[in-house]
C-alpha cells in the first residue's frame, strides 16, 4: 500500500469514534506490558543484556558494509543466492522473477513487515501469483484486505465476531451453518485451510528476524510454526530482509534473543526459533531446492551516520507500541502505513519523508516509556524531536502552530518577560475560574477542552516555587 500517514488526524478521529476498535484496544491495554515486566523482573541480568545488545548493534552499524559482504559470502558458500535491492520496486521484481523461474502459481508467506512495506502481495497477485499469508493474524487481515494494526499482533483490533465473519465470507465451501463462536474452532478452521496451501505452494517467502554473518543463516522467531512449513515444504525458499538485520555471530544473536520474546510477548523464549542455512543438502530429508535472500535498503543506508541511525537497532519487538498511550487510544491503522506507534513515528518519516509522515512525531506525549522499555535502548523521543524540528524548518507544520511557537520563542528568549507574562496569565485564569475551579472551554485550548476540563491555576507559578526552593 502507499503510505497514508498524511491523513493521520482524520484517521484518529475515525478511530476514536469506532466503538468496536475502542473495545479491542481496551482488551489490549496492559496485556503485553504486564507480561514483559514479570519476565524482565525475573531475569537479574536483563538490563546488562540491554547494554550488551545495544553494543552489538552499534558495532554492526559502524561496520555494516563488512558484515553484509561477509554474510553474502557465507550464503553463497552454502549454496544460496543473495540479491541486492535498493528500492521496493527492485525487491518486488527480483521476487517475481524467482517465482516465474519455477512457474509458481501459489506462494505461502511467513509474517514479514518488510513484505508489507513493499506491498508484495498486491504485486504478486497482479503477476498472476497467489500469495497466502500463513501467520494466523496475517491470514485474517489478508481475508479482510487490511494492513496489520500491530507489528507482532496484526489482528489485535478485531474480535471473534469479526474473524468469524471473515471466515464465512472466504470459506464458502464449508457448511454455512457451522458454529464459529469459539476461538479454538476458529483456529482449527484456519489450520485446516492453511494445511492445503502449504502442500500446494511452489515458493515459500519468509522475513528474517536476524541474518548471521558468521554462518550465512537466517533466523525467524514465531509462535505458530507456520514459518517452518513455509520454508521447508516448497521447492524454493525466499528470505526477504532489510540490510540492518545482520548480526556478526550466533553468540551475538543468542544475547539479543534473550531480550526479544521477553520484550515482545512476555515469554522467556518464543515457541519456535528456526535457523535456515542454504538449500537442501544431499543428506537432508527435506528442505527447499533453492535458497534466495533478497536484501532491501529502501532508505536505510541514508539513515547511517545521521541522528536517526539508532533507529536501525530496532528488532521489531513492539515493546514501545505495547506501552504507548497514543497507540492504545487510536490503534495501528491510524498511522497510515505498516509501522505504528513510537517506532513507526520515527521509522516512517525516515523512510517516506517528513512531508508525508510529519504528523506522526507529533503523536506523542513524550512520557519516555517507549525508550525506557526498548530492549535496544533506542532514544525514540529524542529522534521524534529531531523530526519535529525538520517539520518546522521545512515550513510543513500548520501556520497556527508555527505562529504559536514563534510567540513562545519570543518570550522564552526573554526570561524576565516570560516570568511576568506567565505570572499575569496565571493570575487572570485563576480569577476567571475561581467559581468552578475549572474551564469547560477555553480560547486557544480547544484541543484540550473538547474532551476534558482545564483546571484553573492555583497558587504561584512553578518557576517561582522552584526559585524559592533553590534559595532555601
Amino acid at each position: 500500500m502507499q503510505p497514508q500517514s498524511h491523513a493521520f488526524k482524520d484517521n484518529v478521529r475515525t478511530a476514536l469514534a469506532d466503538a468496536n476498535l475502542q473495545r479491542a484496544l481496551d482488551r489490549f491495554k496492559g496485556g503485553f506490558a504486564v507480561k514483559r515486566k514479570i519476565v524482565a523482573d525475573k531475569l537479574p541480568e536483563f538490563e546488562a543484556l540491554r547494554d550488551e545488545a545495544k553494543g552489538i548493534k552499534d558495532h554492526v552499524l559502524a561496520n555494516l558494509d563488512l558484515y553484509l559482504e561477509r554474510y553474502e559470502a557465507k550464503v553463497v558458500e552454502t549454496g544460496g543466492t543473495v540479491h541486492w535491492a535498493r528500492t521496493p520496486a527492485e525487491a518486488r521484481a527480483i521476487i517475481t522473477d524467482i517465482c516465474r523461474s519455477v512457474d509458481a502459481k501459489t506462494v505461502t508467506k511467513g509474517k514479514s513487515m518488510v513484505a508489507e512495506e513493499i506491498a508484495l502481495n498486491d504485486h504478486l497477485e497482479a503477476a498472476g501469483i497467489r500469495p497466502i499469508e500463513t501467520d494466523l493474524g496475517e491470514y485474517i487481515i489478508q481475508l479482510r484486505k487490511e494492513i496489520p494494526s500491530h507489528i507482532i499482533a496484526p489482528a489485535i483490533h478485531l474480535n471473534k465476531e469479526d474473524v468469524a465473519k471473515a471466515f464465512r465470507e472466504a470459506h464458502t465451501h464449508r457448511d454455512p451453518a457451522r458454529p464459529l463462536d469459539d476461538g479454538g474452532v476458529l483456529v482449527g478452521e484456519a489450520r485446516a485451510e492453511l494445511r492445503e496451501r502449504y502442500l500446494a505452494a511452489d515458493v515459500g517467502i519468509t522475513g528474517a528476524n536476524f541474518l548471521i554473518a558468521e554462518t550465512g543463516s537466517s533466523i525467524i522467531v514465531t509462535n505458530e510454526g507456520n514459518g517452518d512449513l513455509t520454508q521447508i515444504l516448497p521447492k524454493v525458499h525466499i528470505v526477504l530482509a532489510t540490510i540492518e538485520k545482520v548480526v556478526p555471530t550466533l553468540e551475538d544473536v543468542s544475547t539479543i534473543l534473550r531480550l526479544l520474546a521477553r520484550s515482545a510477548t512476555g515469554q522467556e523464549f518464543s515457541v519456535y526459533t528456526t535457523l535456515s542455512t542454504g538449500p537442501r543438502r544431499d543428506a537432508d530429508l527435506d528442505g527447499p531446492g533453492q535458497y534466495h535472500v533478497v536484501l532491501l535498503d529502501n532508505g536505510r543506508s541514508g539513515m547511517l551516520g545521521t541522528e536517526f541511525q539508532d533507529m536501525l537497532r530496532c528488532i521489531r519487538c513492539a515493546a514501545c507500541i505495547n506501552h504507548c498511550p497514543v497507540y492504545a487510544a487510536v490503534g495501528g491503522h491510524a498511522y497510515g502505513w505498516v509501522y505504528p506507534g513510537p517506532m513507526g513515528s520515527v521509522l516512517t518519516p525516515s523512510l517516506v519523508g517528513v512531508r508525508e509522515a510529519g504528523h506522526l512525531p507529533n503523536a506523542s506525549t513524550f512520557c519516555g516509556k517507549c525508550e525506557s522499555v526498548c530492549p535496544m535502548k533506542i532514544p525514540l523521543p529524542k529522534m521524534m524531536r529531531h523530526l519535529r524540528e525538520r517539520e518546522f524548518e521545512g515550513a510543513l507544520s500548520p501556520p497556527a502552530t508555527r505562529f504559536g511557537l514563534s510567540v513562545w520563542g519570543f518570550f522564552a528568549r526573554r526570561p524576565a518577560l516570560y516570568r511576568a507574562a506567565t505570572g499575569l496569565a496565571m493570575r487572570m485564569l485563576g480569577w476567571a475560574g475561581r467559581r468552578e475551579g475549572r474551564f469547560r472551554s477555553l480560547p486557544l485550548a480547544g484541543g484540550w477542552t473538547s474532551v476534558r476540563d482545564m483546571p484553573a491555576p492555583q497558587g504561584r507559578t512553578f518557576q517561582a516555587i522552584w526559585a524559592e526552593r533553590r534559595r532555601g
